[in-house]
Protein backbone atom coordinates (compact mmCIF):
# COMPACT_ATOMS: atom_id res chain seq x y z
CA UNK A 1 0.00 0.00 0.00
CA UNK A 2 1.45 3.33 -0.80
CA UNK A 3 0.46 7.06 0.16
CA UNK A 4 1.55 9.69 -1.56
CA UNK A 5 2.36 13.27 0.32
CA UNK A 6 1.71 16.47 -2.29
CA UNK A 7 2.85 19.81 -1.22
CA UNK A 8 3.79 18.77 2.16
CA UNK A 9 0.56 18.37 3.59
CA UNK A 10 1.31 15.13 6.01
CA UNK A 11 -1.76 15.01 8.24
CA UNK A 12 -3.96 14.86 4.67
CA UNK A 13 -1.94 12.21 3.55
CA UNK A 14 -2.46 10.22 7.05
CA UNK A 15 -5.90 10.65 7.27
CA UNK A 16 -6.12 9.32 3.37
CA UNK A 17 -4.23 6.11 4.56
CA UNK A 18 -5.99 5.50 7.77
CA UNK A 19 -9.35 5.69 5.50
CA UNK A 20 -7.61 2.96 3.42
CA UNK A 21 -6.60 0.58 6.53
CA UNK A 22 -10.19 0.83 7.77
CA UNK A 23 -11.34 0.17 4.28
CA UNK A 24 -9.34 -3.07 4.48
CA UNK A 25 -10.66 -4.11 7.91
CA UNK A 26 -7.01 -4.14 9.27
CA UNK A 27 -8.44 -2.04 12.78
CA UNK A 28 -11.73 -4.42 13.44
CA UNK A 29 -8.64 -7.39 12.46
CA UNK A 30 -6.16 -5.92 15.15
CA UNK A 31 -8.91 -5.08 17.55
CA UNK A 32 -10.11 -9.18 17.11
CA UNK A 33 -6.51 -10.40 17.43
CA UNK A 34 -5.65 -8.71 20.89
CA UNK A 35 -6.90 -11.68 22.92
CA UNK A 36 -7.92 -15.36 22.41
CA UNK A 37 -10.84 -15.86 21.57
CA UNK A 38 -12.59 -19.27 22.66
CA UNK A 39 -13.46 -21.23 19.38
CA UNK A 40 -17.10 -21.64 20.60
CA UNK A 41 -16.89 -17.82 21.63
CA UNK A 42 -15.72 -16.68 17.99
CA UNK A 43 -17.97 -19.33 15.77
CA UNK A 44 -21.06 -16.90 17.81
CA UNK A 45 -19.37 -13.75 16.59
CA UNK A 46 -19.25 -14.97 12.97
CA UNK A 47 -22.64 -15.71 12.92
CA UNK A 48 -23.28 -12.90 14.75
CA UNK A 49 -21.39 -10.93 12.18
CA UNK A 50 -23.14 -12.53 9.35
CA UNK A 51 -26.82 -11.50 10.59
CA UNK A 52 -25.50 -8.22 10.56
CA UNK A 53 -24.65 -8.68 7.23
CA UNK A 54 -27.48 -9.76 5.78
CA UNK A 55 -29.76 -6.85 7.97
CA UNK A 56 -27.65 -4.25 6.19
CA UNK A 57 -27.85 -5.40 2.53
CA UNK A 58 -31.71 -6.47 2.95
CA UNK A 59 -32.00 -2.76 4.11
CA UNK A 60 -29.88 -1.43 1.17
CA UNK A 61 -32.06 -3.72 -1.23
CA UNK A 62 -35.17 -2.13 -0.10
CA UNK A 63 -34.28 1.30 -0.86
CA UNK A 64 -36.75 3.98 -1.52
CA UNK A 65 -35.01 5.25 -4.19
CA UNK A 66 -35.33 2.49 -6.51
Amino acid sequence: MQVTVYQNQVEQALKGLKRLLSKEGLFRELKRRRFYVKPSVRKKMKIKEAKKKRKNAKRRSKSIWS
